[in-house]
């Protein structure tokens, strides 16, 4: 899998010989993959450098989504969370990775009931009594990203919606016990779909976690929907979101043909979504953002 001489500087970067360094973490990888397993490529390994660097847009990301929840309240518009998303990323030097991103026009995501994902701001879309939101904050810091979303209850909500936004939240904490270096990206789905759907919930299909850190979205990807022992071997150093989004109806959604965006539930059901950046380590999961 991994063609490096023995001698030659290590791929991590830390300038030691290879037969020094990662060699032996690379011929335990690759016992792996000859025993059948899927395994990841350097690509997605991050080095040291790296994941300091994401560590540190981590930072200001979680400062970012900490200002969001000290100010959102009902009366507030989605375009005032953006306007604030906006400033403050620039503020402590950093900049708002969605706006532009493929065509994004705003620096946030903002999510509100039946709305899954990619929610756009909007100066005439007040929040009220009742809604629940997602706010999706993506930054980046030093040329690297990080990614992290979280639920608001805006005012007094349903029970439905509470209970909706508690578990969801409470199944990527389930995840996170099973993001063990050396076990696969399935445990992770089956542990999230598990509990989802012992709450009479659904997970959405079609969207999942991702890589990130070099750039927005890396490989691989992670589903939210698996099965213990499968997919990707979870090597350390590797960076992804889990990002479960969880409907209170049914999973299928449709996108927004107008805006090219917006991604609804399909029957109009409420929708929430926790979104983690984790980093892979031999002692545990590392949460970067949250």
């Amino acid at each position: 899998m991994f063609k490096i001489g023995r001698n030659d500087a290590c791929w991590c970067g830390s300038g030691t010989k290879y037969k020094n360094c990662h060699l032996a973490f690379d011929q335990k990888i690759e016992n792996y993959e000859i025993m059948g397993d899927e395994v990841p490529e350097h690509s997605m390994i991050k080095t040291p450098n790296q994941i300091e660097g994401i560590r540190k847009a981590g930072i200001i990301n979680n400062q970012i989504l900490d200002l969001v929840s000290e100010n959102i309240k009902p009366g507030i518009s989605t375009e005032d969370i953006n306007t604030l998303v906006h400033e403050n990323t620039i503020r402590l030097g950093g900049i708002p990775a969605p706006l532009n991103f493929e065509g994004y026009p705003k620096s946030v995501c903002t999510s509100i009931n039946e709305v899954v994902c990619h929610g756009i701001p909007d100066s005439k879309r007040i929040l009220k009594d009742g809604d629940i939101v997602n706010v999706d904050v993506t930054t980046i810091f030093g040329g690297y990203y990080a990614d992290a979303s979280r639920m608001y209850c805006i005012g007094t909500v349903s029970q439905e919606a509470e209970r909706l936004v508690r578990v969801t939240k409470e199944s990527v904490d389930l995840a996170l016990k099973e993001a063990k270096a050396w076990g696969h990206l399935g445990d992770i789905g089956a542990a999230i779909s598990e509990y989802i759907y012992a709450n009479g919930f659904t997970v959405v299909r079609e969207i999942g976690g991702h890589g990130v850190g070099n750039q927005f979205h890396e490989e691989p990807w992670v589903s939210h929907i698996g099965t213990r022992g499968t997919d990707m071997l979870l090597v350390p150093g590797m960076i992804f979101t889990i990002e479960p989004m969880v409907n209170a109806g049914e999973p299928d959604v449709i996108q927004d043909e107008a805006d090219g965006w917006t991604i609804y539930t399909k029957d109009k059901s409420l929708s929430a979504q926790w979104e983690y950046t984790i980093l892979i380590t031999e002692e545990g999961p590392e949460v970067l953002t949250k």
